[in-house]
């Protein structure tokens, strides 16, 4: 079945089984430096301050991933890649570690993740990594090691058009996309995605058979045949050789095999398509790649799902789709406009796995992911979440109200794990600091204690038109599940404009 999983993709793809996938297209994080953030207007036109993220790409190498670096030899030959490959990354984690960590911490995470999508892949089966080129030269190393040198295919540069970035150097209008096979018996359909005629040929079919279709003569190809070259052959010519002359119809000529370069448009502000994602690559992008490296009822992968461009693309040409994404949003997205234009009903024609259901289901993912557990939790109350893997001053999310022609603020705070009395002071500081705040929410998976609950009335209630709200209001996992929500006036939704769709706040 058609799925959608919430989740880090390597713990994901862990549990998936091995030559279980036709295709993988992947356009992961690139090391740009840069912290992509999804914006959204409120449906009152009143200003929103905070960004919702959608995912960041700045890389640093941390003890945990300093540890990893020692586990991918292991980890490599464990998966049988080649001992010069293994050597060689011994000498890459060297140099990168003195010049350039957060490269080394980039390469890191994607060498784990494309060792795994090896494994997932079927012996006819393909990936296409789309990448920058800040790392697509050691990302190119590392997929020779592990795809093998020969099942190398292409590198696509895929040219598009936008306004001029800069006049220090040459305008930068390609992306690049890594294409190999897990083998030399790979499916590939060049038909499916040729390249039409252009008028200028098909003019060149100017003789008419008694059927009415359309034919040149050509000698080309034809043992014997004086004519070689791709011009025509006089008819007069051909009724004397007619054993070397062919009639070339125009009606079977497929088209033409596509080039490694492909001049697609990117998403401008007007496009139809546009949902406002930050790295949101063309459908005609991805319907290429999808036809020309699968066949019907396929199974896609898409590990990086983002928007879900690819989780579209398969759907619309029946094949299969997996689709993986870190970002709680990205998969209320996909199944809000992608799958939704679609007609397709959540349980017959697809899953969505990975968001919790029950209080241990939540209490598994604080465990694998507390940082996720965090946003889910605060998605599900209607909340923004920071756009920080920090605590900023106390504050995990808000939620926005109106009162009185103004817009306020009700801070949100998630605890995963012990809770204790200073969280809630710690509540009780904001409020005080904050001038726009006036509520705060404490989620925790932990009831909180007697004490915790003291210190929550004690910070007695806002007054708005004759309703009185408590100032700190602590929910539990349980309480969420049981369909608890905060006591405050009217909660501000955000709207994305395309084609009408309103989401709550994420």
């Amino acid at each position: 079945m058609n799925r959608l999983y919430y989740g880090d993709n390597l713990t994901i793809m862990k549990s998936m089984p091995p030559d279980s996938v036709d295709l993988i297209y992947l356009d992961p994080p690139f090391n740009s430096n840069r912290s992509y953030n999804l914006l959204y207007k409120n449906t009152t036109g009143l200003p929103i301050p905070e960004q919702i993220e959608a995912f960041c790409d700045t890389w640093e190498l941390d003890y945990e991933k300093t540890e990893q670096t020692l586990e991918i030899p292991r980890i490599m030959q464990a998966y049988g890649i080649p001992a010069d490959t293994v050597q060689f990354w011994h000498y890459l984690v060297r140099a990168l570690r003195t010049t350039d960590t957060k490269l080394l911490a980039y390469l890191v995470y994607m060498t784990v993740r494309l060792i795994e999508m090896y494994r997932l892949l079927k012996s006819t089966g393909s990936l296409y990594l789309h990448c920058d080129p800040t790392a697509s030269h050691y990302l190119k190393v590392i997929l020779d090691g592990i795809f093998r040198n020969g099942n190398f295919r292409n590198e696509v540069v895929w040219c598009y058009k936008s306004r001029p970035q800069s006049k220090r150097y040459f305008g930068k209008k390609h992306d690049i996309i890594l294409f190999y096979s897990k083998t030399d018996e790979y499916y590939f359909d060049w038909k499916a995605v040729a390249r039409p005629l252009s008028e200028a040929t098909e003019k060149k079919y100017r003789l008419v058979d008694m059927d009415g279709r359309r034919y040149r003569l050509e000698g080309r190809g034809i043992k014997g045949s004086p004519i070689q070259s791709a011009k025509d052959v006089d008819p007069k010519w051909a009724e004397t050789n007619p054993e070397l002359v062919v009639r070339d119809y125009l009606d079977e000529k497929i088209g033409v095999a596509l080039e490694d370069w492909w001049q697609i448009d990117v998403i401008n502000q007007s496009a139809k398509e546009r949902l406002g994602y930050p790295t949101q690559k063309p459908l005609a992008l991805l319907e290429r790649i999808v036809r020309a490296s699968s066949r019907e009822n396929d199974v896609v992968f898409d590990p990086f799902c983002g928007c879900g461009t690819t989780v579209e693309a398969a759907i619309k040409n029946n094949r299969q789709w997996i689709g993986c994404d870190i970002a709680i949003h990205s998969i209320r997205l996909i199944q809000d406009t992608r799958i939704k234009k679609y007609g397709l009903v959540e349980g017959s024609d697809y899953r969505i796995d990975g968001i919790p259901q029950s209080v241990e289901q939540a209490r598994y993912l604080f465990e694998q992911d507390p940082f996720q557990f965090q946003h889910w939790a605060i998605e599900r109350t209607g909340g923004f979440c920071s756009n920080k893997k920090t605590g900023d001053r106390g504050i995990d999310g808000k939620i926005y109200f109106e009162a009185g022609g103004a817009l306020k603020g009700m801070v949100l705070s998630v605890k995963g794990g012990a809770v204790k009395p200073a969280d809630i002071r710690d509540l009780r500081g904001v409020l005080e600091r904050e001038t726009d705040v006036e509520l705060a929410g404490f989620i925790s998976l932990q009831e909180p204690t007697r004490a915790m609950q003291q210190e929550a009335d004690e910070a007695g209630f806002f007054a708005y038109q004759g309703e009185q709200y408590p100032r700190i209001q602590p929910l539990t996992i349980q309480d969420l599940f049981d369909g608890k929500r905060w006591h405050c006036p009217s909660i501000v939704k955000t709207q994305n404009k395309h084609q009408g769709q309103t989401f709550l706040a994420l």
